[in-house]
């Protein structure tokens, strides 16, 4: 804590911030503080909370972003020391406004302080609110001070995964109803306007099941491109018992890593061709793959493992490490390592292969975050003192009396000692995100 700051003038994102940092800050809290040490003595001699006193230092840095909002959906980014940027974005994506509720729920909960939980909360409602009526799907762009939805799609990939991983990971860990319910909804209307192709997953005539990407209001088909990240969906649809689905269609996205040794960040299945050609090490795939293999034990995905490790290592290591893959064809490398290929894809990768691992050893007494944190699901985190407070809508609860909301100052940055370097702000990508049609590729045999 004395030599590591957060006090810093450098403008974050506040979702990444929220899963790369305070995400590993509370689970690594939670680790040193299990009374029953399940991984080994990982106990620090006199620690007094530290790192959860950095995660809130950290999150009240992030809080100024749900100020001034009309929505109550935050700005996309703040700086650490100065609040929101004065030529602030009123655009921000779905899943990077609607994903914060595990992390500040966590904090709110292990601190007694509802502040976090409540205004990601309130995020998540208020994009829950925005759905369309016809279709029930978000879109994955939105205004934050009008509401007004800038980016229409609707789809599993990026803006839009995991504002679905954390409505389901949101009730696993705190139990609350209404969370199971969103999902629920959601998962049904992904189902009736997302899903093509045939009507069981492993059997019957026609295409292998397929989510599309489709217009929120219509539920027509806004192009024939599937992004790297969709490939989490398998992973959710385990989590949710539906292990069937799951099957078929992470043999989807394994077909397609099979062909190039990565995953492009989008696939046109209709060419049958990369539209995007890098890969940033990615671990969406692998993930599905763990939890696949944790819910079948069936050893094809300890193949499929092994498969994506060779890839891995045949590709993309470097003498310092492992580098994103530039083009997924030409197997050219970019300088850049992403945390979560440590985070995500290696860690899920031991993790398959470790069987006696005290996480699975465990039954379900652990989850990832989206950012592949671990947490303990205990009664601990589903006991809160302000459940009432979540009931309302804009500060009034069902009989219509005023609920705590946190107050304006008690929403100020506080200055701490403690804190953190920054988080290293996505820069863009140096491959143009423009189509890029390539030839006609051979029809992809045997899918499954």
């Amino acid at each position: 804590g004395n030599t590591v700051s957060f006090d810093k003038d450098s403008t974050v994102q506040v979702f990444e911030a929220t899963i790369r940092v305070l995400g590993s800050l509370l689970s690594a809290h939670r680790i040193i503080t299990d009374s029953k040490q399940p991984f080994g003595d990982m106990t620090i001699k006199d620690y007094d909370n530290e790192l959860l006193h950095m995660a809130h230092d950290l999150a009240v840095r992030l809080l100024p972003a749900f100020e001034n909002t009309k929505t109550g959906i935050p700005y996309p980014r703040v700086n650490l020391k100065t609040g929101v940027p004065p030529d602030s974005n009123n655009e921000t994506c779905t899943a990077g406004a609607g994903s914060l509720l595990v992390e500040f729920g966590i904090l709110s909960r292990l601190l007694g302080d509802s502040t976090f939980e409540w205004v990601a909360r309130r995020a998540v409602k208020a994009l829950w609110n925005l759905r369309s009526n016809d279709t029930g799907s978000l879109g994955n762009v939105v205004n934050i001070q009008t509401g007004h939805w800038v980016g229409k799609q609707s789809g599993l990939g990026a803006g839009l995964d995991s504002f679905y991983e954390y409505l389901l990971k949101s009730y696993i860990l705190f139990g609350e109803k209404e969370d199971l319910e969103m999902f629920n909804a959601a998962y049904q209307s992904i189902q009736n306007y997302l899903r093509r192709g045939r009507e069981a997953c492993n059997e019957g005539e026609g295409d292998p099941p397929l989510y599309v990407n489709v217009n929120m209001f219509s539920g027509q088909l806004m192009n024939t491109w599937i992004d790297s990240l969709q490939a989490f969906f398998p992973g959710l649809q385990v989590l949710i018992g539906d292990v069937e689905d799951a099957i078929c269609l992470h043999a989807f996205y394994y077909a397609i890593w099979k062909r190039y040794g990565a995953l492009p960040e989008r696939y046109n299945w209709q060419l049958q061709a990369p539209d995007v050609l890098f890969y940033p090490l990615r671990p969406e795939l692998v993930e599905s793959t763990y939890l696949l293999y944790q819910a079948t034990k069936n050893p094809f995905y300890l193949h499929v493992g092994m498969d994506i490790l060779q890839s891995l290592e045949k590709y993309t290591k470097v003498k310092c490490g492992y580098a994103t893959l530039h083009h997924v064809i030409d197997k050219s490398k970019e300088d850049r390592m992403e945390s979560f290929f440590l985070s995500e894809t290696c860690k899920y990768l031991y993790l398959l292969f470790d069987e006696e691992n005290p996480v699975h050893k465990s039954g379900t007494r652990y989850m990832f975050t989206t950012e592949g944190h671990i947490v303990s699901v205990d009664k601990h985190l589903r006991e809160s003192p302000w459940k009432e407070f979540f009931s309302e809508e804009a500060g009034q609860d069902q009989e219509g009396k005023s609920v705590h909301r946190p107050k304006a100052h008690e929403l100020k940055v506080i200055n701490s000692s403690s804190n953190c370097n920054r988080v290293p702000d996505e820069r863009r990508y140096s491959l143009p995100l423009k189509s890029i049609y390539m030839r006609q590729i051979d029809q992809m045999v045997g899918l499954i």
